[in-house]
C-alpha cells in the first residue's frame, strides 16, 4: 500500500467492539498505543453485506467446517481483494477475521502478519491513530516469536503512523530499528529502501521544507 499520501475523506466508522475480538490486542496492549477488553468466545457473523458478496464463498464453507486454518486464509485473501479496491471497511473486517481465525489455529506467525496487515488498513484509509496500535501489537509479537522481517515491517508501519500524526524523532527512530531488522532478516531492496525514506522523511518549517537528516 502507498504510504505518505493525503487523505481526503474522513476516516471510516469501523464498526470495532469496545471489547475487541483479539485477546492479546486488547490485554497485552499498552495503554498508551492500545485498548484493553478480553476477548469474546467466537468472531460473531459474518455481515450480511458480505456474506453476499463472492469473496465469502470459501470462506463460509470453511467456517462451517470449524476449518480455522482455511477461514483464516480465505479471510485474508478476501481482505487482499478489498483493500485493492479501496473498500476499507470490508477490508478491516475480513482483517479481523482471519487474524481471530489465525489466532484459533495457533498460527502465530500469520496472526502477527495479519495485525500489521490490519494496521496497513487502517492507515491507508486515512486514520493512522487507529492504525499505531495493530502495528505495535504486530512488533511485539513479531519479537516474541523471533520473526524479524515481520518486526521490521510492522516498525515501518508503525514509523508511517507516527509521522502521520507529527511525531518526527519517533517515526525516524522506528525507521532505524526498521531497516536494520529487514536488512538482518534478507528483506527486498523495495522495503529497505522505504525504511530509508522515512528515516530522511521531510517536515514542513513554516514556509519552507526541510530535510531531516
Amino acid at each position: 500500500m502507498s504510504r505518505g499520501h493525503a487523505h481526503p475523506h474522513p476516516r471510516p466508522s469501523w464498526g470495532e467492539p469496545r471489547s475487541g475480538p483479539l485477546r492479546r490486542l486488547l490485554v497485552r496492549a499498552s495503554s498508551a498505543l492500545r485498548a484493553r477488553g478480553s476477548a469474546p468466545p467466537s468472531v460473531g457473523e459474518l455481515p450480511v453485506a458480505l456474506r453476499r458478496s463472492e469473496l465469502a464463498a470459501p470462506y463460509l464453507e470453511a467456517e462451517r467446517t470449524g476449518d480455522h486454518r482455511r477461514a483464516g486464509v480465505a479471510a485474508a485473501a478476501a481482505m487482499e481483494r478489498a483493500s485493492a479496491e479501496q473498500h476499507w471497511w470490508p477490508a478491516d473486517v475480513w482483517g479481523h477475521r482471519a487474524l481471530w481465525h489465525f489466532e484459533q489455529a495457533g498460527m502465530t506467525l500469520q496472526a502477527t502478519r495479519q495485525a500489521r496487515r490490519i494496521g496497513d488498513v487502517r492507515f491507508a484509509a486515512g486514520d493512522p491513530d487507529a492504525a499505531r496500535r495493530y502495528y505495535a501489537e504486530a512488533i511485539d509479537e513479531a519479537r516474541d516469536i523471533g520473526a524479524e522481517h515481520e518486526q521490521g515491517l510492522a516498525a515501518l508501519g508503525l514509523g508511517h503512523a507516527l509521522l502521520g500524526l507529527g511525531d518526527v524523532t519517533s517515526a525516524r527512530r522506528l525507521a532505524g530499528a526498521s531497516e536494520t531488522l529487514l536488512d538482518r532478516a534478507g528483506a527486498p531492496i523495495g522495503e529497505l529502501e522505504a525504511a530509508r525514506r522515512l528515516r530522511g522523511s521531510e517536515r514542513v518549517v513554516g514556509t519552507q521544507t526541510e530535510e531531516i537528516e
